[in-house]
C-alpha cells in the first residue's frame, strides 16, 4: 500500500468509528484490505473467546451497529458474520526463513463521543469526520492502518520468522486483550509489540517503549434486594440503593498506599423502581488503578469486602464482576535497544527517546506480560503524531505522515 492508499484506508475507518465489541464494519474493512495476500486470517472463536465478557453489547445494540455497517457499504454477509462471531482478527504472515515469532497488537475500537464539527478540524475540512456519535479520538484508526500496511509490506515473505498481527477490539475499557489471550493467540509469540500514536509528541519523535503505567480493574457490582411499599411496609423491603450507596462511599474512603500511586473511582450508580418503592436493585460501576499489580489486586479485595459488608448490613445480595483489566508494563531492555537502533536509522525520525513513563492503562500490557511469562520479550512503541488536541478530546487528530513512519520502523525491526 502506498501513502495515498494508507491515508484513504485510515480516513474510511475514521469516518465509520465503532465502540468496543461493535467494530463490525471496521473488522470487515480490515478483512477486505488484506484480500489477495498470502497470509492466514483467523476470526471468530479462533481469534477471541467472548465467553467471560461482562456487559457484552445487547443483541439489539449489535443489530443496530451491524445495520450501520451495512449502510456504510460493508457487505451484509460480512456485517452479519462479525456481528455474530466477534470482531477480532488474527493475521499471520510467514517469512521465507526460520526465525523469531513476532506479535503486534493494534487496537481498532473508537470512543463513544462526538467528534468536533468545527470547520477548522482537519477531518471536517477533509470530509471524513464521524457523524455517528462515536469517534476515533485515540488514534486507533491509525493503529489498524499500521497493521494492515505492515502486512502488505511483509507479504513478500522476505524476512526470517513469522509475524502475527492481533487486530484487537475493545481496548477502551481494557476489555479486549484478555479475550484474545483466552483464545490462545498469544501463546506462540517470542517478541510481543504494541504501537501507539502519541498525539502530544511531534511528528518525527519516537519512544522505544512505554514503561510502568497503571494496572486497573473495571468492576460491575449488581445489588439484589427486595421491593416493598416505602410507606405501607418499609420493613419488608431490602434496600439495594442504600447498600450500593454505602459501598460507593466506603470505596471512595479506602486508604491510599505508600508503596504505589493509586486511583479509585465510582463511575455510575443506577437504582430504584419508583419514588414510593423500596429499591429492589442497583448496579454500580467502579475502578481501581495502581502503579503496582499487587496493590491493585489488594484494592479490589478491599472493594469486595466493602460491598460484602454493606450488603450484609442491608440484607441484600451482591455480585462483583471484573469488566476490564490491565497490568503495568516492564519492557525488555534487549528489545528496546533494537527498536531504538532501528528508529535512529530511519530517515523520517528526528529524535529517539529510549523510554517514557506511561500514566494511563492499556490492555496491550496484558499481552506483553503473557508473552514474557512464557519466556518471550515485549515492548510498547510510541510514534509522534502531532495532534492539535489531547487524546480523548473532540478535536483529536493525527498527522497522517506518522503512519508510514511507524510501519517503516516495524518493518525494519522484523526484517532484521
Amino acid at each position: 500500500m502506498d501513502f495515498e492508499q494508507l491515508v484513504a484506508f485510515r480516513r474510511e475507518l475514521h469516518r465509520n468509528p465503532e465502540p468496543a465489541f461493535l467494530e463490525i464494519g471496521t473488522a470487515a474493512r480490515i478483512e477486505q484490505a488484506l484480500e489477495g495476500l498470502e497470509i492466514r486470517v483467523r476470526t471468530g472463536k479462533a481469534a477471541q473467546d467472548l465467553s467471560a465478557v461482562v456487559n457484552f453489547p445487547a443483541p439489539e445494540t449489535l443489530d443496530e451497529w451491524a445495520a450501520r455497517a451495512a449502510d456504510s457499504g460493508v457487505p451484509e454477509e460480512r456485517a452479519r458474520y462479525f456481528r455474530e462471531n466477534g470482531t477480532a482478527l488474527v493475521v499471520d504472515v510467514v517469512g521465507a526463513r526460520p526465525g523469531p515469532r513476532w506479535g503486534l497488537r493494534v487496537d481498532i475500537d473508537a470512543l463513544p463521543m462526538r467528534e468536533s464539527a468545527d470547520a477548522a478540524h482537519f477531518p471536517v475540512a477533509g470530509g471524513f469526520a464521524s457523524t455517528n456519535g462515536a469517534m476515533h479520538a485515540c488514534g486507533h484508526d491509525a493503529h489498524a492502518t499500521i497493521g494492515v500496511g505492515l502486512l502488505h509490506r511483509l507479504s513478500d515473505h522476505d524476512f526470517a520468522g513469522t509475524l502475527r498481527v492481533l487486530f484487537q477490539p475493545a481496548e477502551e475499557g481494557v476489555r479486549g486483550a484478555q479475550t484474545m489471550i483466552d483464545a490462545g493467540v498469544a501463546d506462540e509469540i517470542d517478541n510481543m509489540l504494541a504501537v501507539h500514536m502519541a498525539g502530544d509528541m511531534a511528528v518525527g519523535r519516537v519512544v522505544g517503549s512505554f514503561t510502568g503505567g497503571m494496572a486497573t480493574r473495571k468492576l460491575k457490582v449488581d445489588f439484589a434486594g427486595r421491593a416493598a411499599h416505602a410507606a405501607g411496609t418499609p420493613e419488608a423491603g431490602r434496600n439495594a440503593l442504600l447498600a450500593a450507596s454505602m459501598s460507593a462511599l466506603g470505596i471512595m474512603g479506602l486508604p491510599r498506599f505508600s508503596s504505589a500511586d493509586t486511583r479509585l473511582n465510582v463511575g455510575t450508580l443506577v437504582a430504584g423502581d419508583g419514588v414510593n418503592i423500596v429499591p429492589s436493585s442497583a448496579v454500580m460501576t467502579c475502578e481501581a488503578r495502581a502503579t503496582d499489580d499487587e496493590v491493585v489486586d489488594e484494592l479490589v479485595d478491599r472493594v469486595r469486602s466493602m460491598v460484602e459488608g454493606a450488603s450484609l448490613a442491608h440484607g441484600v445480595r451482591a455480585n462483583v464482576a471484573v469488566m476490564g483489566q490491565s497490568a503495568t508494563v516492564a519492557p525488555d531492555d534487549e528489545l528496546i535497544d533494537r527498536i531504538v537502533d532501528v528508529a535512529t536509522a530511519h530517515d523520517d525520525v528526528t529524535e529517539v527517546i529510549r523510554t517514557r513513563a506511561f500514566a494511563g492503562s492499556d490492555d496491550a500490557n496484558l499481552l506483553i506480560r503473557h508473552v514474557q511469562r512464557h519466556g518471550g520479550k515485549g515492548a510498547y512503541l510510541m510514534v509522534g503524531a502531532g495532534s492539535p488536541g489531547p487524546h480523548h478530546s473532540e478535536n483529536f487528530d493525527i498527522a497522517e505522515e506518522s503512519i508510514p513512519t511507524a510501519i517503516g520502523i516495524l518493518e525494519s525491526l522484523i526484517r532484521g
